[in-house]
């Protein structure tokens, strides 16, 4: 038996830059997604889930559009493993989720890693981490259809205790960066809105096609290389540009403030960060930007929205003294107190957890 988990993820910063070859600075949460596999000399897999009533049957050679649902990130794993060269074996697997759907936290790319780490180990592949990210992006892009980046899969993969994991998308490096705020007094609040979003839907497809446009107007490689946003004349691609480029500058002005522990500063940036997203990108709704509001005024040193938009989560740094304000403050929003996690690896069995 194989037991394999990974974590979904808080961005502390650095939306929608994945794929516009920016920089971006998550964190793994301490909640993962656990996969048991019994491994056969069977031809498909046959899975279950603890979030669904149903067990599906993927067969080995599955292609896009054999499996929907929930069940197609397993079969996008599958699939996109064997294009990548390596062997699957077939057998019985089951899931515990551990990472709310839809939240914004990754759930999908805790399941990818956790399926393919589970998968490697039986057949004792040795893959290392970004190759990993690549084909559990490619099950999600190519299988799935949501054109996402590498954000979250490398944020699953590369996690470390107190630590955030600083990603340069045009080299696909990354640099660990302390991050323990907890040591300054601050808590780093996560708060759950309870609206939920779904990657596949058009509206991240049309983010991501505006920023190819304005790209292309300005005959630049990646909009972290922009420089004339003004020769954009559709105000609306300018915009979304404008986001991808201040962005970037936050993330690295973040990692900054982090390294002075200034976690005033660390929290305007999050604020401002949480305006782009509602001003200029356009992926916040309502309810978040009424949370990250009541979060500020109530004692957060800065505050934004987490994951890729249209419901999900806020994060807050909040001084210890402040957290029981901010906590009342956003309700019927659920609040927890996260510290960086672990990234992807094997799990226990439940008798070693005896």
């Amino acid at each position: 038996m194989i037991r394999y988990a990974a974590p979904g993820r808080i961005n502390l910063i650095g939306e929608h830059t994945d794929y516009n070859l920016g920089f971006a600075l998550p964190i793994a949460l301490p909640d993962r997604t656990v996969v048991t596999f019994m491994p056969s000399d069977a031809d498909a897999l046959t899975v279950s889930s603890d979030a669904n009533d149903e067990t599906v049957r993927i067969p080995l050679d599955t292609s896009p559009g054999d499996v929907t649902n929930w069940a197609a990130y397993v079969a996008g794993v599958v699939w996109a493993l064997r294009r990548a060269g390596h062997r699957v074996v077939g057998g019985e697997m089951s899931i515990e989720n551990g990472v709310e759907i839809g939240s914004g936290l990754a759930s999908s790319a805790a399941l990818e890693c956790a399926v393919l780490g589970a998968l490697l180990e039986a057949t004792g592949d040795d893959v290392d981490r970004v190759d990993r990210a690549r084909i559990a992006q490619a099950a999600e892009n190519d299988y799935v259809g949501a054109p996402t980046g590498l954000l979250d899969q490398l944020a699953s993969l590369f996690g470390e205790p107190l630590t955030a994991s600083l990603i340069d998308f045009l080299s696909v490096s990354v640099q660990q960066v302390p991050f323990d705020p907890d040591a300054s007094g601050v808590a780093l609040l996560l708060i759950d809105s309870h609206t939920r979003h779904q990657h596949a839907g058009g509206e991240y497809a049309a983010r991501r096609a505006s920023c190819e446009r304005a790209t292309a107007v300005m005959g630049v490689a990646t909009l972290r290389d922009a420089q004339a946003l003004d020769t954009v004349a559709d105000l609306v691609d300018r915009r979304r540009a404008r986001h991808v480029l201040t962005e970037n500058r936050r993330v690295l002005d973040f990692v900054a403030a982090l390294d002075k522990q200034d976690f005033d500063a660390a929290g305007r940036i999050l604020t401002a960060s949480h305006a782009s997203m509602r001003d200029d990108f356009e992926i916040t709704t309502a309810t978040i930007d009424l949370i990250a509001d009541a979060a500020v005024r109530a004692g957060a040193l800065g505050a934004r929205m987490t994951g890729g938009g249209f419901g999900g989560c806020v994060i807050a740094l909040v001084p210890f003294e402040n957290v029981d304000a901010v906590s009342g403050a956003v309700p019927p929003a659920t609040v927890r107190h996260i510290r960086a996690a672990a990234g992807a690896g094997p799990a226990p069995t439940p008798r070693e957890l005896l």
